[in-house]
């Protein structure tokens, strides 16, 4: 029978993937690309792009597309016997990868090209990429540290897979079977409803909660039970590690502590300081100094204001018959009430006008209108793995047809929680192929109970928001080479931007006449609600502001002050960096850092920064249109030109200055997060 990840659809076959294909399938691939290397590392004095390069992007194409969909239903359909083909590969792949890496004829034969073929600036930024992460890979590393520098991403590969395996076995182990309705007083019908169709899906009678977000976090923000509230922050804040209701069984503490000994092992092989430095060779930020300088500079700004809202926080929940003194169980809770009493809106008042599918039509017509595509559904077009998944394309104003999408919406047992975008396939136009890039979109949105739509809140519906924004610029490349088409070769701290951008549209008020009305009477959402909405968006701001760079901060210090002889110290870093800036102290059991996967197991290692980072450079493209107009043309071809077509494929501050015509400010940021009018209120107040 043939191999489905071994074949040139243009979509994968989903559902004729089985387990035992993927080793195989993955060792061929690897194979044919060693065979083709060596073939062309004969000889490299005559390399050019097209007898060079074009055959070696296209074997790598091949690997990525067979290696696509085994990782992707890893994730989203999960089972015991794809954890172990998937498993069984990651040590092959970070094998072949860190060989190509240390391939010196493949370097020569690139610098080669570099140097001497007839190139666009497309290829040469993707060769320029090629070498400086081959010398991060270590290519000018002697013999017995390549072979070292090899076993490092050998086990860092097993151990990241590991880390997140112990997070996703800890959050399914535990639940809380309830059989009386009066302990969960105070939830939305919406919560009880998913908590009594989880008991169901266990065969329980009553409700049952999990330590999935949909939901955690209705439990964290509304219930009036104080002690139910308290059991599932333990059970969530402890996941994975020494303590809480799992406490030992799948600890991550000796996860944590290897992975950053070998990331602080590889740096000093490629003579860095530190894993920090290492991670912004590829970023925009320049050095760490600057990093921190930037975080600090947030902090200061941003501290003083998120202590006077825990003050106020504080204030009210005694005043209300709260405890005297809140702990991290409380703040969710006393902060809604405290929302709802400045603004009087929750999000059960403002979910009935947030239908998913009238979401996802408004969105897609908001990028209809701004990027002059054309966005519809295609049921049957394309295999798909689970019944809840739709499948999408995307054509220009011509009709070209230039992009296509996978939306898979929501929660359910045995996928990784979060929202995440993902590549199917990317763009590659040669010779020999016409590829156009295909998107995984992923969220964890609640399913539909009691005869409802799905509906969302409008944190929920900037989440997707955010993942399309991604998917946008992954989606509307017009670069033909995959390793800097689309969010390919885009620096991490600069990825973001395009997400986050894309999330200013869910408070205008033009763009949500487009999709905001309500699920049974299809009122448009309100003028009162929306100005409550609006006046709220910037609550609590600045407490959500150090909360992130709580992240940053101690992710960032984590890998820039490791030293073996003390460990990583993670748990006093992030003590100190907790007493710096948390406006509310967890209690001693609370074990972060084993559920951080974003840098354990996601990538952002030494990069968590990039959020506040990229949401500098989203506030200030953003400006452009609170000055010309949300919906305004012109400004949406000029983001599209610019930022989302060109990708990788230039300096992200030269495509940056190219749309916006200025570099990035940071007051943008400050005024859509409210904090510069605290200071210049503050300043009033003080002169008054």
């Amino acid at each position: 029978m043939p191999n489905p990840l071994l074949n040139d659809l243009p979509h994968p076959n989903f559902n004729a993937i089985r387990p035992e294909h993927v080793e195989p399938a993955i060792e061929q691939c690897i194979s044919n690309g060693r065979r083709l290397v060596q073939s062309l590392t004969v000889d490299t004095t005559t390399a050019t792009w097209d007898s060079f390069v074009q055959p070696i992007e296209e074997e790598d194409d091949r690997l990525a597309r067979a290696w696509s969909p085994i990782s992707h239903l890893n994730a989203v359909m999960s089972s015991d016997e794809l954890r172990v083909a998937y498993n069984a590969c990651l040590p092959k792949l970070s094998e072949y990868t860190t060989e190509m890496g240390h391939n010196e004829s493949l370097y020569c034969g690139y610098k080669q090209v570099l140097e001497t073929d007839d190139l666009d600036p497309a290829q040469r930024k993707m060769l320029s990429n090629a070498l400086r992460d081959m010398h991060l890979a270590g290519v000018d590393l002697p013999p017995e540290s390549k072979a070292r520098f090899k076993e490092i991403n050998r086990e860092l590969s097993r151990l990241s897979a590991k880390y997140e395996e112990n997070l996703l076995d800890a959050t399914h182990a535990w639940h809380k079977h309830l059989t009386n309705l009066d302990t969960l007083d105070g939830l939305p019908e919406s919560a009880i409803g998913l908590a009594n169709h989880l008991a169901e899906e266990r065969d329980l009678k009553g409700w049952v909660l999990t330590l999935d977000l949909p939901s955690y976090l209705p439990v964290m923000k509304y219930a009036h039970n104080r002690e139910l509230r308290r059991e599932l922050y333990e059970a969530y804040a402890t996941r994975a590690s020494d303590q809480g209701p799992n406490a030992g069984r799948w600890d991550n503490t000796e996860v944590i502590e290897a992975l950053l000994a070998l990331r602080h092992e590889q740096a000093k092989l490629l003579g860095f300081d530190n894993f920090a430095e290492v991670s912004l060779e590829p970023k925009m930020a320049r050095s760490t100094t600057e990093v921190m300088a930037f975080l600090e500079d947030l902090a200061q700004r941003s501290a003083p204001q998120a202590r006077h809202e825990m003050d106020s926080l504080q204030a009210f929940a005694r005043a209300n018959g709260g405890p005297e003194q809140l702990e991290a169980w409380d703040a969710s809770y006393w902060s809604e009430r405290l929302r709802q009493s400045q603004y009087a809106i929750s999000d059960e008042e403002l979910k009935p006008y947030f239908a998913l599918n009238r979401v996802l039509q408004g969105m897609f017509q908001i990028a209809e209108r701004l990027f002059d595509v054309h966005i519809k559904p295609e049921p049957g077009e394309a295999d798909v793995w689970h019944p809840d998944v739709s499948f999408y394309q995307i054509t220009n104003g011509d009709g070209e047809l230039i992009a296509q999408f996978y939306l898979d919406p929501f929660a359910r047992q045995k996928k990784r929680g979060g929202a995440w975008m993902d590549v199917c396939t990317n763009r590659l136009i040669s010779k020999h192929r016409h590829q156009i890039p295909i998107a995984y979109l992923v969220c964890n949105f609640t399913p539909a109970v009691n005869g409802q739509p799905t509906l969302l809140t409008h944190d929920e519906v900037q989440t997707l928001f955010h993942e399309f924004g991604h998917g946008l610029h992954h989606m509307l490349t017009r670069v033909d080479y995959p390793a800097v088409a689309g969010i390919n070769g885009v620096p991490w701290d600069a990825v973001e931007l395009p997400s986050q951008f894309l999330e200013n549209w869910c408070w205008e008020r033009e763009a949500l006449d487009l999709f905001a009305t309500h699920w049974e009477t299809g009122q448009q959402l309100p003028e009162a609600l929306y100005q409550r909405m609006r006046s709220a968006r910037n609550f609590q701001s600045a407490m959500q502001t150090v909360r992130q760079l709580e992240f940053a901060m101690f992710d960032f210090r984590l890998h820039l002050e490791y030293a073996p002889e003390t460990g990583s110290r993670f748990p006093e870093i992030l003590a100190e960096v907790r007493s710096k800036l948390a406006p509310i102290q967890p209690p001693a059991f609370n074990r972060f850092a084993h559920g951080f996967s974003h840098i354990f197991a996601g990538g952002y290692a030494a990069g968590y920064y990039s959020y506040k980072w990229a949401e500098l450079l989203a506030a200030d493209a953003f400006s452009l249109f609170e000055e010309r107009g949300i919906l305004d043309v012109q400004s949406g071809r000029a983001f599209r030109e610019q930022i989302l077509e060109r990708g990788g494929s230039a300096d992200p501050m030269e495509l940056y200055v190219g749309f916006r015509g200025h570099e990035p400010t940071i007051e943008a940021l400050l005024r859509h997060t409210g904090i510069v009018c605290a200071e210049n209120q503050h300043n009033a107040d003080l002169t008054s």
